[in-house]
């Protein structure tokens, strides 16, 4: 069992995470829910660091895009694939399945929003050493 993850936990991984679960916890399939969970925390991340300008929707792009399982940036669609190739090979399928994952599951059932977990938990989790 691998207590460590392959690389550094980002801020980005804890936020997806955090929202995949919610998604799911509000009856989103698990496939679309990490699909939705990536598309939002790189929405943020662009938004936060400028690389996404503000817009309005309007009504028949609303309507359009309820209807698409996945959400699409730069032409690609932001998949449950993509969730795993992007977040948990990133770290190791075994840290994400068995350390990652419950911890922020873990956190949310405690009530703690991410803002007051995202660091907390990062800061325990140290890559493992290359070898």
């Amino acid at each position: 069992m691998s207590n460590r993850p392959h690389k550094p936990i980002r801020r980005f991984d804890i936020f997806a995470e955090y929202r995949k679960q919610d998604e799911q916890a509000n009856g989103m399939r698990v496939d679309e829910a990490k699909g939705y969970g990536l598309w939002v925390a790189k929405v943020v991340a662009a938004r936060k660091f400028g690389r996404m300008r503000e817009r309005g929707t309007t009504p028949v792009e609303a309507k359009n895009r309820r209807r698409r399982k996945w959400h699409v940036l730069s032409g690609e669609r932001q998949t449950d694939k993509l969730f795993d190739h992007e977040i948990v090979e990133r770290m190791g399928a075994e840290f994400y399945r068995d350390t990652f994952e419950p911890a922020v599951r873990e956190a949310r059932a405690q009530g703690q929003s991410y803002e007051a977990i995202r660091d907390r938990l990062r800061r325990r989790w140290k890559p493992a050493a290359c070898d």
